[in-house]
């Protein structure tokens, strides 16, 4: 495909999203990247994700321009200190 997102099971390839520029991008119209993206997560939940978005999820835990952040189903977490982040600081009473 040179670059793009795929499911498979059992070695049959059940649905793809070609991005063939740079691995991130298509030059197929909006509504055709999206009918591809749709039958992706649909193939991905009959797999029995939870997930919302499982192909977001493994993007950016790939994401090298953040090497200390990933993002996981338990929500952001720090690799080098192995813990949670939280999203929101607390204020106290102010």
């Amino acid at each position: 495909m040179d670059g793009g997102l795929a499911a498979s099971c059992d070695s049959k390839i059940c649905a793809t999203l070609p991005l063939p520029i740079a691995g991130l991008m298509s030059q197929e119209p909006v509504y055709a990247v999206r009918e591809k993206l749709e039958k992706l997560l649909e193939v991905a939940r009959d797999f029995g994700t939870t997930l919302n978005d499982p192909f977001m999820v493994l993007s950016f835990l790939a994401l090298p321009v953040i090497p200390e952040l990933k993002i996981t189903d338990k929500g952001l977490v720090d690799v080098k200190q192995f813990c949670i982040v939280p999203l929101f600081a607390d204020v106290g009473d102010g």
